[in-house]
């Protein structure tokens, strides 16, 4: 038998090589630390967002920091034919290359949510802080501009950063805005039930903020969301979390439902928010009912999925059959990919939520950042009932955390190899 001897490496070259190899994954952290805190400047297209998501599809897999687990195998998968089967209702498509155009953007998003996916399931608990520290960054940005915008602190700052008497902070839809602040109002207070005095002081300050920017969206949306994703995160870690963690959670819910019900009284004595306020805070609005309302679109939306099987591709509705879009995610994507398309839309939502509730019991040390994807995108998801949310890069990514998380956290338990 025939004895390898071991390959000896010599120190100097293997302490190089692992300074130049730490220095690498220390720039890619800063770059992905970077995309994540410029996420929430959309006010022109592309985005700066687009632009550095694009070359970190590149540039992870690329330095290893990406690992494909069985489970983001399968969610790519889906997310192939579902883009195929979209590419195919394009075709059909009166403008078919607005429709194809549409559908590329679609394309983006899901390979940028299965890299980011791939990248937290590489180290979760490190790599997943990183995203949502940046997040928070972004957030704190977008929701102080929409605070500036609303109450006209600087001059052309209500034009740039408010639309309809409401606040969009650095997006252009208040509607999108609001919801893209829930995760990080989640980060932070996970932040403030778990770190020092100070670090949880400095974070509920930041949800103060971040609070005030979404209720200034005036979006009824994205208030339902909050309080849904409030719900399923606080349940999440009052169940599982450590007893000096739920004391603080109850701490910080009792002064949240005072600073919350002061803030509403002192809003109230301003006219221009007590109005907007009475409108918004209505279930149901005038452009809601009728035949050409919201819920009207919807109908028709469903009359022609039926009629249809193949989809009548994207950006085809609001033009050849209703005035405006159906205000539907579900509806939208059936239109969009045909029953195929659609429906694996709403298995790949299904399967987000059900593995991310089954691995939230084994996620460990990931699982307080697992509560928090989960509880935003489980909200955002619902959402999806009222509003067109397939282009909101922000669903996407939360996609790709659940994934990346739920996905480690299997491998783990099973001891299942990446690659």
């Amino acid at each position: 038998m025939i004895h390898a001897a071991p390959l000896q490496v010599h120190p100097h070259l293997s302490d190089n090589g692992a300074h130049g190899h730490s220095t690498v994954r220390s720039l890619c952290y800063a770059v992905v630390w970077v995309a994540f805190a410029s996420s929430g400047l959309v006010l022109v297209e592309p985005a700066p967002f687009d632009a550095l998501s694009l070359g970190l599809v590149l540039l992870l897999p690329l330095v290893g920091l990406v690992e494909v687990t069985p489970a983001l195998a399968l969610y790519g998968c889906l997310w192939m034919v579902a883009i195929a089967a979209q590419l195919l209702g394009a075709t059909l498509a009166p403008d078919t290359a607005r429709a194809v155009l549409h559908t590329v953007i679609s394309a983006q998003l899901v390979v940028v949510s299965v890299v980011i996916a791939g990248f937290v399931a590489n180290n979760p608990t490190r790599h997943v802080r990183i995203v949502l520290s940046g997040w928070l960054v972004a957030a704190c940005i977008a929701a102080v501009a929409a605070i500036i915008g609303y109450f006209g602190l600087i001059p052309g700052g209500e034009d740039l950063f408010t639309r309809y008497e409401r606040g969009t902070g650095t997006f252009k839809d208040p509607n999108v805005f609001g919801p893209f602040l829930i995760a990080p109002i989640l980060y932070a207070l996970h932040v403030a039930t778990t770190r020092s005095i100070g670090a949880s002081l400095c974070a509920l300050a930041a949800a103060l903020v971040l609070s005030v920017g979404l209720f200034l969206s005036f979006s009824r949306g994205a208030w339902m969301c909050l309080i849904l994703a409030l719900v399923v995160w606080s349940t999440i870690t009052f169940v599982g979390g450590t007893r000096r963690e739920c004391q603080r959670l109850l701490l910080i819910g009792a002064i949240g439902v005072a600073v919350t019900t002061v803030l509403l009284l002192v809003a109230l004595q301003l006219d221009a928010v007590a109005r907007l306020l009475e409108v918004r805070a209505s279930l149901s609005q005038s452009y809601d009912e009728g035949p050409d309302g919201r819920f009207g679109g919807q109908m028709k939306a469903l009359a022609l999925i039926a009629e249809h099987p193949l989809g009548i591709g994207s950006l085809t509705f609001s033009p050849l059959h209703h005035h405006e879009e159906a205000h539907n995610v579900y509806l939208s994507m059936m239109m969009n990919g045909g029953w195929i398309g659609g429906g694996i839309f709403l298995v790949v939502t299904l399967l987000t939520a059900v593995l991310g509730f089954s691995r939230i019991r084994h996620a460990g040390a990931s699982r307080p950042y697992l509560a928090i994807a989960l509880a935003a995108f489980v909200s955002i998801a619902l959402e999806g009932a009222i509003i067109d949310s397939d282009h909101w890069r922000h669903l996407y990514l939360l996609m790709g955390l659940v994934w990346g998380l739920a996905g480690a956290t299997h491998r783990a338990a099973t001891g299942t190899s990446a690659r």
